[in-house]
Order: C-alpha cells, then sequence, then structure tokens
C-alpha cells in the first residue's frame, strides 16, 4: 500500500473507533461506503494481511448498519475475486435476501461446502440465488434439486454452467414426470446422459416430447428412436406385459410344443419387427425363460444375443436378422457386424451354454429375494 494509501486507511480507521462509538446511523453509513471505496481502490495491490484488516472492518461496521447498507455492500463486494472472506461468508448467511442473494450469486469466495451448507440451512431464495452462479459442482447441484422448489429446479437446470451427478439427474427425471417445464429444460441440455434422456423420454408427456422435436428439429428422429428405446427397456418391468405380448408369449410357446417351431419362423418374426415373439421363440430354443432371454436381448449389448443364439443353434443370418430388428426398435446402432459374425462363429455352444446358466443363476437370485 502506497504511503497516502496508509494515510487513507489510518485517518479512515480513526475515525470509525469515533463513528461506531459515537456515530449516528448517517454516518456509520457514511464512513462504510468510504472504507468500501478505499478498498475497492486499492484491491488490486493489498496483500492477504491487508485485507484481513478490511474484513475486521467490515464485520464490526456491519453489525450496527441497517438493511440498505449491508445490501448495497454486498453488491459492490460479490463480484471481487479477492474480497475479505468473513464479510461474504457473514453475507451470505443473512435471512434477509436482498443482502445474502448478490454474494451467493456471484462471490468466488464461497466454496461448495458453504454454498451446502447456506441451501440446507437458508431459505428457497438463497437456494435461488445459488442456482444462479456461473458453476455450479454435481455436489451443489444434488441438495437443489433434493431440496428446492419448482422454480430453484427450474433455475438450476436452466443454468448451463451447472453440473449433475447421476443421483442428480435421476432426481430431475423423477420430478420432470410431473412436471412439463422441468422435462423440457431437462431434455435440452446437451449433456444429458443417454441413459438419462431415454429415461426422461420414457416418463414425459406427448407434449414434452413435440416440444423437444420442435426445440432441435434435427434430433426429431433421435426423440422418436429414444421413445421406441425407452418403451422396450421398460418392458422389462412385470407390471408393463400387455395382453398382446401375452398372446405372442403363448402363441410361440404352442408352436414349439407341436413341434413346429425352427428357426426360419424365429427369422420371420424378427423381419417383420416382431420382437415378443422372437423373444420368446429364442427363449424356448434356448431353454431359459421369456425374462431371461429378454434382459439379455434388451439390456446387454450384441453378447446376449449372441449367447442365446448360439445355444439355439441359429445360424448367422437369423442372428443378424434378430440384431437388426433389436437395433430398429431401440433406435441405436451395434457395433461392427462383421466383427459379431466373427466372434459368432468362434464362440462355442459349451462356452455359451456356461454363460447363460450364470444368467438363469442372476433372474433366479433376483426373484427369490426379499422386497426392500
Amino acid at each position: 500500500m502506497s504511503s497516502r494509501s496508509n494515510s487513507s486507511a489510518a485517518s479512515l480507521l480513526d475515525e470509525l473507533q469515533t463513528t461506531l462509538a459515537h456515530g449516528t446511523v448517517a454516518r456509520r453509513v457514511e464512513t462504510l461506503r468510504r472504507v468500501t471505496d478505499l478498498f475497492l481502490d486499492g484491491v488490486v495491490d493489498y496483500s492477504d494481511d491487508q485485507i484481513a484488516v478490511f474484513d475486521d472492518v467490515f464485520n464490526a461496521m456491519v453489525q450496527q448498519i441497517e438493511t440498505q447498507a449491508k445490501a448495497l455492500l454486498a453488491q459492490r463486494l460479490a463480484p471481487i475475486a479477492k474480497a475479505p472472506p468473513r464479510i461474504i461468508h457473514h453475507l451470505a448467511f443473512e435471512d434477509l435476501i436482498e443482502v445474502a442473494a448478490p454474494v451467493l450469486s456471484q462471490s468466488e469466495q464461497l466454496d461448495d461446502a458453504t454454498l451446502i451448507a447456506n441451501a440446507r440451512s437458508k431459505s428457497q431464495g438463497h437456494m435461488l440465488a445459488i442456482s444462479t452462479r456461473r458453476a455450479l459442482s454435481g455436489a451443489v447441484t444434488d441438495v437443489l434439486v433434493e431440496l428446492g422448489n419448482e422454480e430453484v429446479v427450474h433455475s438450476t437446470v436452466k443454468n448451463p454452467g451447472a453440473q449433475f451427478t447421476d443421483n442428480g439427474y435421476s432426481a430431475l427425471v423423477a420430478r420432470a414426470e410431473s412436471n412439463d417445464a422441468i422435462a423440457v429444460e431437462l431434455g435440452l441440455r446437451p449433456s444429458i446422459p443417454r441413459a438419462q434422456y431415454l429415461k426422461l423420454i420414457a416418463v414425459a408427456s406427448a407434449s414434452v416430447r413435440q416440444r423437444l422435436e420442435a426445440a432441435n428439429p434435427k434430433a426429431a428422429a433421435d426423440v422418436s428412436n429414444a421413445v421406441r428405446q425407452a418403451t422396450r427397456l421398460a418392458r422389462s418391468a412385470p407390471g408393463t406385459i400387455n395382453r398382446e405380448t401375452t398372446i405372442a408369449h403363448g402363441l410361440v410357446r404352442s408352436l414349439y410344443e407341436d413341434g413346429r417351431l425352427d428357426e426360419r419362423m424365429i427369422a420371420n418374426f424378427a423381419n417383420d419387427g416382431k420382437f415378443d415373439e422372437t423373444n420368446a421363440a429364442i427363449a424356448c430354443l434356448a431353454h431359459v425363460t421369456v425374462e431371461v432371454a429378454e434382459t439379455m436381448m434388451v439390456e446387454s449389448r450384441d453378447e446376449g444375443v449372441l449367447i442365446l443364439a448360439k445355444v439355439a443353434g441359429l445360424t448367422w443370418s437369423t442372428v443378424k436378422a434378430i440384431i437388426d430388428m433389436r437395433d430398429d426398435l431401440a433406435g441405436m446402432k451395434s457395433t461392427d457386424l462383421d466383427e459379431c459374425r466373427v466372434t459368432y462363429e468362434r464362440l462355442r455352444t459349451s462356452t455359451a451354454q456356461q454363460v447363460l446358466r450364470f444368467h438363469r443363476m442372476q433372474q433366479g437370485a433376483a426373484a427369490s429375494a426379499p422386497a426392500a
């Protein structure tokens, strides 16, 4: 600090002592303004020790000034990277949002732990201010999504600098099911993982899907594909098996028991895009339950299809038809088919049977496990 600055600071500090002891409210506010001016004029050159002195001064003065003056102080200090940390913390935890909001939304002196503590202990207005920060970590957004009201969550999702954990995305998808505004904002985030996007599409209303398509016409096909894939992935839930599925499974079981189910029928089912019939048929020939077959067909990559087909004794042309059918329904593209063919030809039936036994054991363990 220059000698002139030192002289100004010394003069102000002497005045501060008198003001705090005997000054009127108006004089305290004017002294605070002058201290703030002095700090802002030289903040670039101040050492940590000098900033600490200002921190002491600010904290002493805010105890005896009105709300409007505190709010002005918060507005002036919030954008300053080297702002005194203790006064910033004090202002952030003020009950009055007009005082806390400027620092909560801007100050770099507030770390994640402080922001999380503030969100957990203060008001929805405090969380709303936090949600507008230039950058938000997944740890902070987890709390905002958990505790925030609709306005807070909507603001957080709209923030391009916000990051989300898997838990955060899952919580947002759950909230989006009953809130179209959140659903649209979430669906438009370029960073949303595809798995979470599929979950969102599965629960979103038709109007939300239309708005996502309208907002990004190039992604219209992706939305349609996501709807098909999400619907197919949801089929593993027992409550989603409909009457048509039950009829299809029964028809294929009758064909198998009559000795009329063969590879040609499976190829025809696959070429016609009949997932339920194809799945039931391959389950019959591989001697597994429909549930095991569907889990391997849907939730695994191409390996699940290859294992089932090898045990069922299918040729590559039929396997390829099954892969093409599944990919078309799921709206995705498999890995290199030539590589799949080589893998399938090298795969031993005994190896496929061992893997299938493992899947059956997993399915049995899951079925017998007590409900949480």
